[in-house]
Parts: C-alpha cells; structure tokens; sequence
C-alpha cells in the first residue's frame, strides 16, 4: 500500500512553527475575546485573521481550536471522567485524526482538551498505509479500558465507507470489544442526540448528552510523537 501522509502540507511547519507561535497565540486570545461577545465564528475569524495577515489554514485552525468560554465549560460539565463499557464513535473524525498522528501531520490542541487535524474529509476518502495501524490502537486501547461494545458510526455518502466498516469489523473479529458499524445519512445528527460519544467535532460536542475523550487520551499514550500545535491562552483542564 502507497505511503501516505495524512493532512500534511509543506507549509505547516513554517505557518505552525516557532516564529508563528506569538501571533497565533495574540489571534487566538482576540477570537475568543470576541466570541465571548457573541460574534459568530465565521465573522470573528476573518477580522481577526486579517488582522493579523493569516493564511487560510491559519485562520481555520484558530477556528477549531478556539471556543467561547460557556461553551468551554458546558463541554466540560458534559465530559465524562471514567470510560464508560459501551461507546458510541464519530468514525472518520476518529480515525482521521489518529491517521494524521501516525503520519506526523500537524495536529491542534483545541482549548476544550480535544486533540483536532485539519484533514477533512469533503465527501472522499481512501484508506491508506496508516489506516490499519489506526484502528489497531483505537481497537486495542478500547480493549485495554474495559470497553464492552462499540458502536461506530460512519457516513454513508463518504467513498469507500463500506471498506472501512468491512476493515473494523475485520480487525474486531481478534478483540474482546464487541464492535458494531452503521452507515448513516447524517452520523453529526444522530451522535448530536446520543450519550458517551467519541468525537472532537465542536457541533456535536455541544449537543450530545456526554462524551469521553478518547483520542486525546490514546494520541498521547500511543502517539507521543505526534504534532499537537497548542495554544498557550486560556483552556479548559485536561
């Protein structure tokens, strides 16, 4: 299978990097001064990224990892401390992340203790050479916390969906975790309702009953290396 690195690009290390950090960290605290006001995210993003000449992936990745402080703190109130025997997973938000951890790509430390990529998804996606090793450490470390059953949840309109779900259910078939998959129209609408979620998505983080954050927790215990840029302003305890 074809070496890939997932979510790299060249500029990153320069956009990203030592010298860059100050601004970010200065954008960073603005955009939150402002969404605390009731700016919307869009808006305050584009004053203040052209405030500071951002690029584009400057400007989204203080998007994501920038958040209001009630918003902090009902995400917070919402976390669950204790991994619960049964999960329900945000399956390509998941596992992207932990490709692009693998893959050495820059990762973000988002102000509510999330680790986020800057990947995306955009209706395609192919399985790649970290692939496997990415659901080998979310299976095993799911093992290893006492997980009972997992149900991951996929969306159906993404390519080759299906041959993820068959590559889960494969790699579940040597593991204790009992490990359902489903397609879905619309995965953000229905973890948005549920409880114990696995995600980093913002949207449904804000809506679900409770969530556990799982690839933080596994980034850092099995992925030390990895990327994570992080703000050095306000943010919520791990």
């Amino acid at each position: 299978m074809e070496a890939v690195k997932r979510g790299y690009m060249p500029k990153d290390t320069v956009e990203f990097g030592p010298k860059a950090t100050s601004k970010l960290n200065a954008a960073a605290q603005e955009l939150a001064f402002l969404l605390d006001r009731g700016y919307d995210t869009k808006s305050a993003s584009t004053f203040v990224g052209n405030h500071h000449l951002l690029s584009e992936r400057q400007r989204l990745a203080l998007a994501r990892m920038t958040s209001p402080h009630a918003a902090l703190e009902e995400r917070e109130r919402k976390r669950l401390r204790e991994v619960p025997e049964s999960l329900v997973l945000d399956g390509f938000n998941t596992i992207i992340t932990l490709e692009v951890a693998l893959s050495g790509s820059l990762l973000l430390g988002g102000m509510d203790g999330t680790i986020r990529d800057l990947a995306g998804l955009r209706g395609s996606y192919r399985i790649v050479d970290k692939t496997v090793r990415a659901v080998e450490l979310l299976l095993g470390r799911m093992e290893a916390l006492g997980v009972k059953d997992a149900l991951f949840y996929l969306d159906k309109q993404v390519s080759n969906s299906g041959r993820l779900r068959a590559l889960l259910l494969d790699k579940a078939a040597e593991r204790s975790v009992q490990v359902q998959v489903e397609l879905h129209p619309s995965v953000d609408g229905v973890l948005s309702r549920m409880e114990n979620v696995v995600t980093t998505d913002a949207i449904i983080l804000g809506k679900c009953g409770s969530w556990y954050n799982l690839n933080r927790e596994l980034i850092e215990e099995a992925v030390p290396e990895a990327w994570v840029f992080r703000l050095n302003g306000r943010s919520v305890k791990k």
